[in-house]
C-alpha cells in the first residue's frame, strides 16, 4: 500500500523567540503545521507559550496551528485558544478520560479539529473507545515538559500498534510523534507507521543558525533514513 507523504509540524517553543517573525517567514513556505505547547506549570513543570502568543503567531503565520494542552484542566483553555487562531486542540488522555467525550465535543463545537495525546507510560487502550472521534493522535516519545530529552525506544511498539489499529478499523486520525524526531530516529519512526513528525531542537532548530539551511539538512536526514524523497 502506498503511504501518504510525511508531514512536518514545527514546535514553536523551540524557536528563537527573539527572531520569531523571521523564523515564521521561513517556515511558512516549508512546514505543514505549527505545534504550540501550552503548559500550566502543574501537569508539565514548565511554562512556555500563551494564548496571546497563539494570536500573534496566527496573525503572522500561514499554517494550521495544533495546540498541545499540557494542562491539568484543559477545558479552561479550549474556547480561548479557538478564538485566538487554533486549528486543532489536542488534550492529554491523562487529563480528560473522565469526560473525554464532552471535551472532544467542546473542541469540535469551537470550530477546531480534535486531538488526543498519550504520555509514554499511558497505554493505547486508554483512548481506544474514542479514536474514531479524533483527527490527530499524538504519541509522546519523551516525558512531557522540556525540549531536548532522550528518545524512549519502547514507544515504537505503541506507534506500531496505533498504526495497525488505524488500518484495521479504517480510522481517520493522523498519527503524530512528539519528542526527539531527528536523523537518529526518523527511520525507526517511519517504519513504525508515524505520519506527522514534530520538529524541535534536535530535529530542526539545532541543525544550523540559518533556519532555511537547517530545514534542508533535516530533509536530507529524513530522506537518508527513510529513502523517502522530499
Amino acid at each position: 500500500m502506498t503511504r501518504a507523504r510525511p508531514e512536518f509540524s514545527v514546535s514553536l517553543m523551540c524557536m528563537d523567540l527573539m527572531r520569531a517573525g523571521e523564523q515564521l517567514a521561513v517556515l511558512n513556505d516549508r512546514a505543514n503545521q505549527y505545534h504550540v505547547d501550552i503548559m500550566d506549570g502543574h501537569f508539565a513543570k514548565n511554562i512556555t507559550l500563551s494564548p496571546d502568543f497563539v494570536k500573534a503567531a496566527h496573525d503572522f503565520g500561514a499554517l494550521p496551528m495544533d495546540m498541545h494542552l499540557m494542562t491539568e484542566h484543559p477545558g479552561d483553555w479550549i474556547e480561548l485558544l479557538a478564538e485566538n487562531g487554533a486549528s486543532t486542540i489536542s488534550v492529554h488522555a491523562e487529563t480528560v478520560n473522565r469526560d473525554a467525550f464532552r471535551q472532544l465535543d467542546r473542541i469540535r463545537s469551537s470550530g477546531c479539529g480534535t486531538g488526543v495525546v498519550l504520555n509514554p507510560a499511558t497505554p493505547l487502550s486508554e483512548v481506544q473507545h474514542y479514536l474514531e472521534r479524533i483527527d490527530l493522535l499524538t504519541i509522546m516519545t519523551v516525558d512531557v515538559g522540556y525540549a531536548g530529552q532522550p528518545f524512549i525506544a519502547e514507544m515504537l511498539r505503541k506507534i506500531e500498534a496505533a498504526a495497525e489499529l488505524k488500518r484495521s478499523e479504517g480510522l481517520g486520525f493522523k498519527l503524530q510523534i512528539d519528542g526527539s524526531c531527528n536523523g537518529r530516529t526518523f527511520g525507526r519512526l517511519w517504519d513504525a507507521g508515524a505520519e506527522v513528525f514534530i520538529l524541535g531542537s534536535s530535529g530542526l532548530f539545532g541543525l544550523d543558525p540559518d533556519l532555511a539551511t537547517a530545514w534542508a539538512i533535516m530533509q536530507g536526514a529524513f530522506s537518508d533514513a527513510t529513502s523517502v524523497v522530499l
